[in-house]
């Protein structure tokens, strides 16, 4: 039998009981107080029983989610750790393409002024040779004109 029954029970016994007057005191039926006291003994171990089992089994569930919450931290730590060391992987290409990049930049640039420097030498050294190839001409012209010059004076 269920002890909040048998609580109910003995309540209702109370406030059956006749009151004395002027006195917090009441007549109790004694069979019936007994009897309900007999069956709460007999309930009561039940009732400690059913708790003792609640507890035990709330005891397993918890034990069980904190191995449960256990595994699922292991396994986040682990994520976690992977995703780290997959970033630090990431962080360690990115700065080796950067690097690679900045070092193929600063090459092509070296390139593009040797170049340049190339084109201005070679420049250069075309004007110096169509300077010398002009003065060729000029005095290839001079000396015909001079020659040219003393045929018409006579």
């Amino acid at each position: 039998m269920d002890i909040l029954h048998l609580i109910d029970r003995l309540e209702e016994l109370f406030n059956e009981s006749r009151a004395i007057p002027f006195t917090h005191n009441v007549i109790v039926d004694e069979d019936r107080m007994l009897d309900l006291i007999d069956q709460m003994r007999v309930a009561i171990p039940d009732e400690v029983k059913k708790a003792q089992q609640v507890t035990s089994q709330r005891d397993r569930i918890l034990a069980q989610a904190q191995e449960e919450a256990n595994r699922t931290l292991a396994l986040a730590r682990e994520k976690s750790d992977q995703m780290v060391e997959r970033d630090a992987i990431v962080q360690s290409a990115q700065a080796r393409a950067e690097q690679s990049v900045a070092q193929i930049r600063s090459e092509a640039e070296q390139s593009r002024r040797d170049a340049d420097q190339y084109v201005v030498d070679t420049l250069t050294g075309l004007e110096l040779e169509l300077e010398r190839i002009i003065n060729q001409v000029r005095n290839g012209i001079l000396a015909l004109q001079d020659t040219d010059k003393p045929e018409q004076a006579e």
